[in-house]
C-alpha cells in the first residue's frame, strides 16, 4: 500500500463515541446480560475503553455491572467461546 491509500483508510475509520452519552443511558442494569455481552470479548474479559469508545465514567459502571452479573452467575468468569 502506498502512502495515499493509508491516509485515505485512516480518514475512513469511524470515530468512537460513548453510547451511554449518545442515547442518554444513565443506569447500567447488571441483569441485562445481552447488553453487557457487547462489552466482553469471546473469552469473557471486559473490553477496554479504547476499543469500545466508552467514557471513563461509564466504563467504571460497566465493569461494576459485569462483576455483579458474574458473582450472581448471570455471566461466566471465563469461557472458551462466549459469543
Amino acid at each position: 500500500m502506498n502512502l495515499i491509500n493509508k491516509s485515505i483508510l485512516q480518514k475512513i475509520v469511524k470515530k468512537k463515541y460513548c453510547r451511554f452519552k449518545k442515547f442518554g443511558i444513565r443506569y447500567i442494569d447488571y441483569k441485562n446480560t445481552n447488553f453487557l455481552l457487547g462489552f466482553l470479548n469471546p473469552q469473557g474479559k471486559i473490553l477496554p475503553r479504547r476499543l469500545t469508545g466508552t467514557s471513563a465514567k461509564y466504563q467504571r459502571k460497566v465493569a461494576i455491572a459485569v462483576k455483579r452479573a458474574r458473582i450472581l452467575g448471570l455471566l461466566p468468569f471465563v469461557t472458551d467461546n462466549l459469543k
